[in-house]
């Protein structure tokens, strides 16, 4: 297998910036596909923080700091994917803009063995190496929030995911980026959130019925189980948006209710309290 130098990111939120960084940490050419110059700068400040925080713990060197900043580049040309070894779909957790981002890498790509992954944490792989051509190269590659932090990453392939491919992803992973990888069936939710998701919406339904405050609830999480962060802090760190859509998705697949969202978290979402991205969730991050 030829190694991945080249990697491409769609997508510059929390996840898709964070991978940009290892990557460039790794010493990889990195190119990030955001939709506007707006969208890339954000990106841009994400990284940067990052790094700056590294440079203040000691971690990174001031010098280092520069020379990963200069291996990513953002650009809002699609086209500019054509040479990738590794493109990874960031996008939100919508279906639909995954399904199109997926088309257009299909088109783009040139690689035959180029790896096309997506960083979903609900939609079962063949939905997206569905609309594709070559459905053989396309995979999920789930990280986890945070990305530079956080050790693993739950690979999937659908039932037409090449083994190769499959390989050359474990390999890139596990080789040059350090992860831990754990192989998932392709189902909603793959392992580990069909493990959470339950749990996070059972602390929803809690403070949906009164039963204690959002601050007790995490409290008894993390002093009665050893938790190091409650059930609706996490959920504010994930994202309230991204909970109820791997919930809807699991409820849609499997119909048991206790996958379905309940309505306190569908009203918060309609009134965009997201959790930390937006400043207030379960908790308030002003």
């Amino acid at each position: 297998m030829r190694p991945v130098r080249r990697v491409g990111v769609v997508g510059c939120g929390t996840v898709g910036a964070g991978f940009a960084e290892i990557c460039a940490r790794a010493e990889l050419d990195v190119l990030v596909h955001a939709t506007s110059p707006d969208s890339a700068e954000r990106g841009r400040r994400r990284i940067r923080r990052s790094l700056d925080r590294l440079v203040r713990k000691g971690t990174l060197t001031e010098g280092d700091r520069e020379g990963v900043s200069a291996r990513v580049t953002f650009s809002t040309d699609v086209k500019r994917l054509r040479d990738r070894d590794f493109v990874l779909e960031a996008a939100v957790e919508d279906l639909a803009v995954k399904q199109e981002i997926f088309r257009m890498l299909d088109a783009v790509v040139e690689d035959g063995e180029a790896v096309l992954a997506s960083t979903t944490s609900s939609f079962p792989i063949m939905k997206l190496a569905g609309v594709t051509n070559d459905p053989a190269r396309v995979l999920g590659a789930h990280l986890f929030n945070p990305v530079p932090v956080m050790e693993l990453v739950e690979l999937t392939g659908s039932l037409r995911t090449g083994g190769a491919t499959l390989a050359r992803a474990r390999s890139f992973l596990t080789d040059t980026l350090g992860k831990q990888v754990i192989p998932a069936k392709d189902r909603p939710g793959f392992l580990v959130n069909a493990l959470l998701i339950p749990y996070l919406l059972s602390a929803v339904r809690l403070l949906e019925c009164e039963v204690a405050s959002a601050t007790e609830i995490d409290r008894s999480m993390k002093l009665g189980c050893a938790h190091p962060m409650g059930p609706l802090e996490l959920t504010d760190l994930i994202g309230l948006d991204v909970v109820m859509a791997v919930s809807t998705e699991l409820y849609e697949e499997s119909k048991e209710p206790l996958h379905a969202p309940p309505g306190l978290l569908l009203r918060m979402v309609e009134a965009g309290f997201l959790g930390r991205k937006t400043g207030r969730g379960f908790h308030s991050y002003a």
